[in-house]
């Protein structure tokens, strides 16, 4: 029973975190800033205001709970004033609206080093800010971080490349190129264990339960994980997903260092050391090997490249998919957005339209079209240079 109650206190405290009503204020940025940008590139937006708010605190709640069992069946123990120094670390860097620092190779890495400074100065001033944290077990923060980098490395593998940004940037020919942008950031709920007496010390009503002698609580802690990519050399889900299984196996990797830390403490400075190079070396060369390749969503000498479809749209219906090619339009074919939309007005009741699919076969995709649809199906292409804007058509 005193399991249950420290877990619904655990859970009752998450709403208490500042940190929780940060971030939902800095998505909501983040959507504006991205609704903007697309209606630039656009002149309309591909998804809403709230994309990144429901994104965020949808997709990451199976990876907190897997996480949790975990955490606790190690029996990672942290001291409240660890948890609050990396909520002061994580604000800091969601403020400055770089997503690819929210790694937690990024967020506890320079936690653990803040840690060993505070702790350097003195006990005195550590414990009066941040309470309990001249007692952190180091290897207990770097198992923690290596346990963070796995599911990072798993959620950007599985929904990373989820609903990805189009954009339009001139190339350095001056000439109009697609990408996509990946800018996502998860909420991992995450119970942790702490240890009882540093709470009732400032909250005397707090539930606390025994074992093996000793008093501990539960804390729910929102993690939030953050990820940002762009990709104009490929298709947004290849590299993403790429890019997503290098991180699970520097997770993996610095998990094995820091369990061998737990019997040479020293061990962990070389853990969290190698965690924030091998993620800034996963994120350099992802960008390297991106700006090495040619150009994916640019204009063709025949067909039009899809670079992105209006959700909703009858684009959506039929069954488009990002980076395919249309050859033909209504039995047309066609190489511009001006093309492609006079095939359309050739029939205004019927689409057909000739494809090569993402495996490079042929296909065909076909519907009818009804009043009161995206009069020009929502299908978002590069437009011609000489155009100097970028339409949905």
């Amino acid at each position: 029973m005193d399991w249950l109650i420290a877990l619904g206190w655990g859970i009752l405290r998450l709403f208490a975190q500042p940190l929780l009503y940060l971030f939902a204020v800095l998505l909501l940025v983040r959507g504006l800033y991205r609704v903007k940008r697309e209606r630039r590139s656009f002149h309309t937006r591909i998804q809403d205001l709230y994309e990144e708010w429901k994104f965020a605190f949808s997709k990451g709640l199976l990876a907190g709970l897997l996480l949790s069992v975990i955490t606790i069946g190690l029996g990672l123990l942290l001291p409240n004033g660890s948890i609050m120094l990396l909520a002061l670390v994580t604000a800091v860097i969601g403020l400055t609206f770089q997503l690819r620092f929210l790694s937690a190779a990024y967020t506890v890495g320079l936690t653990f080093f803040a840690a060993v400074l505070l702790n350097s100065l003195g006990g005195g001033t550590a414990q009066q800010y941040f309470t309990g944290l001249n007692h952190l077990y180091l290897p207990a923060l770097v198992i923690l971080l290596s346990l963070l980098l796995i599911a990072e490395g798993y959620l950007i593998l599985r929904s990373g490349f989820v609903k990805t940004s189009p954009n339009i940037v001139s190339s350095s020919r001056g000439l109009p190129i697609g990408n996509h942008l990946a800018d996502k950031t998860w909420m991992l709920p995450v119970f942790l264990l702490i240890p009882g007496d540093v709470i009732s010390a400032n909250f005397s009503w707090w539930p606390v339960f025994d074992l093996a002698g000793q008093s501990f609580t539960f804390l729910l802690v929102p993690f939030f994980i953050g990820f940002h990519q762009r990709v104009q050399g490929s298709l947004p889900r290849e590299s993403i997903q790429v890019t997503g299984k290098r991180v699970m196996w520097l997770g993996a990797l610095i998990l094995v260092i820091s369990l061998t830390s737990i019997w040479w403490i020293p061990i962990s400075y070389l853990a969290a050391v190698l965690a924030i190079a091998g993620r800034e070396a996963i994120s350099i060369r992802q960008r390297m090997n991106d700006n090495a390749a040619s150009f994916y969503f640019s204009k063709r000498d025949k067909g039009l490249v899809i670079l992105g479809i209006l959700p909703g749209s009858p684009a959506d219906k039929m069954g488009l998919k990002v980076g395919e090619m249309v050859m033909k339009a209504n039995g047309i074919s066609v190489k511009t957005p001006d093309e492609f939309y006079a095939a359309l007005q050739k029939n205004g009741a019927f689409c057909k339209l000739e494809l090569i699919s993402l495996n490079g076969e042929i296909r065909y995709a076909q519907r009818a079209l009804y009043e009161g649809e995206h009069y020009e199906l929502g299908i978002l292409f590069v437009e011609d240079a000489k155009k100097g804007k970028h339409k949905a058509v």
